[in-house]
């Protein structure tokens, strides 16, 4: 179905992080036509990792050539880079966790990894590629920006907060002006905002086009107030329902619980799509629309288009782990595919869905069986304590460490590394002493349990293009087929 506003795709692949949407899926997205989307959480630690495993392809050290600063691609090269590759018993050498302000070095890391998934992604061909970021890694967010723009990303997502500095930030970086965003920090008792900033004029750079921004959004309130208050405004938004993977909004009004102990949904937690059209701007509609049936409905509700994570996750160019797509595949075959949303999971208290894999964190004897470790900390809260000094504490981190910090017990119980857990499903898990190795965490949308119905005949996997042909088709072939 064509497009009759080419400045928009009808089709947005969701920015599913760690690594799962990564430049092999965002490029293969994009190359069909639609809008192909690179994750930027933790970027940096995939790139330091992928260059540990020796990039047996080349393709890192292409990237690396093509980045304008060349004195900073060679000193990440000549640090992290492994000939051939570390041996699988040996644990990956870390990289900093990010502290406020961010060091050079670190800011250094985040530009360059930013760049290197943009740039592969939209290597070779004229297609769309957008970034997916998320509003909670607050401290990593301009350099994140900064790294994208320098290879021209033509779309900005950002959900999981109220993103609303970040259209003002994308004018000033664009123009090589120098940028900020305000940090949410607990006990700020003062009032007085701290801000992170960032100035490209640092790095003599050449002025830079400023994509546009989609912002997520689950409630109609704030898709209205970030139209309202946003300047310049918003250029569209993506309405993520709580069907969707990740990370889901709260329900509205008192939290209920079902006999499995998951959050009840209710009317109050679908957005007003008549009042969300009222605003004037786009919008795509996502969390369980990846199928033709689906597809035409948002069309016809007056949506631009929809975005589409799950059936993309699962397909062969994301970054899962083809064993973990292999189990997740078979279960949708049997009927069997399931997904929790855990209330307790995220270290950031929202609710997050945990698809029911074998051996992973969704199992309690493996949650009870990991140590917890808390050494890439993108999830960490930002506190600033009674003598002005800022702490770094997660629910999911050593109980005793994070009620030294101030933290009570009872927000640590059944909290899940989700960092450590996300990098093991894209095969990147930390190596820890004796051998163990990181367990993965798998996070889906309901779409989970259908996406069997994106197999050709006879066919053991699937690709991007499947995906996309499927939803393309009239609704009618679509049930059929």
């Amino acid at each position: 179905m064509p497009n009759s506003n080419n400045e928009f795709p009808r089709i947005i692949q969701g920015g599913m992080g760690v690594g799962v949407s990564g430049w092999r899926l965002a490029r293969a997205v994009s190359q069909a036509g639609q809008l192909g989307v690179v994750s930027g959480t933790a970027v940096d630690a995939v790139l330091v990792r992928k260059l540990q495993l020796g990039d047996p392809h080349g393709n890192l050290a292409n990237a690396f050539r093509a980045f304008p600063l060349p004195d900073i691609a060679n000193r990440i090269w000549q640090r992290y880079y492994i000939e051939g590759g570390k041996a699988a018993s040996k644990p990956f050498r870390a990289k900093p966790i990010f502290t406020f302000p961010l060091s050079a070095s670190s800011t250094e890391l985040i530009l360059l990894a930013n760049f290197v998934e943009v740039y592969l992604a939209k290597h070779g061909h004229a297609g769309l590629v957008g970034i997916n970021l998320l509003e909670k890694n607050q401290i990593a967010t301009l350099p994140s920006l900064l790294g994208a723009m320098l290879a021209d990303v033509d779309f900005v997502m950002i959900g999981a907060g109220i993103p609303r500095e970040i259209p003002a930030a994308l004018d000033r970086l664009a123009s090589l002006q120098t940028a900020q965003l305000t940090l949410d920090i607990a006990g700020n008792s003062t009032g007085e905002p701290i801000c992170t900033t960032l100035d490209p004029g640092e790095f003599s750079l050449r002025p830079l086009k400023r994509p546009k921004f989609l912002a997520i959004v689950s409630s109609t309130t704030l898709a209205q107030s970030l139209a309202k208050r946003c300047t310049p405004p918003v250029d569209g938004f993506i309405i993520e329902g709580f069907t969707a993977g990740g990370h889901n909004a709260p329900p509205r009004g008192e939290v209920r619980l079902d006999a499995d102990g998951q959050p009840i949904y209710g009317e109050r937690d679908i957005p007003n799509l008549e009042l969300i059209r009222s605003i004037g701007l786009p919008f795509w509609l996502a969390g369980s629309f990846g199928s033709a049936e689906r597809f035409s409905s948002a069309l016809e509700l007056g949506a631009e288009g929809i975005q589409v994570g799950t059936p993309f996750a699962f397909c062969e160019e994301s970054g899962i782990d083809p064993e973990i797509k292999a189990i997740a595949l078979r279960k949708s075959i049997q009927g069997d595919a399931k997904v929790y949303t855990d209330l307790c999971a995220s270290p950031t208290g929202f609710p997050f869905k945990v698809a029911d894999i074998p051996g992973s964190l969704s199992e309690e004897s493996t949650f009870s069986g990991r140590e917890r470790v808390c050494d890439l900390g993108y999830l960490r809260q930002m506190v600033k304590t009674g003598s002005g000094k800022i702490e770094y504490r997660c629910p999911a981190e050593p109980v005793e460490n994070y009620v030294r910090k101030g933290g009570a017990v009872a927000d640590t119980v059944g909290r899940k590394c989700l960092c450590n857990g996300l990098t093991a499903t894209i095969g990147l898990g930390q190596v820890r002493t004796g051998g163990y190795q990181e367990p993965s965490i798998v996070t889906a949308g309901t779409d989970i349990a259908s996406i069997a119905k994106n197999l050709r005949s006879g066919a053991t996997s699937y690709t991007a293009q499947d995906v996309i042909d499927r939803i393309l088709l009239p609704p009618r072939l679509a049930n059929s087929a």
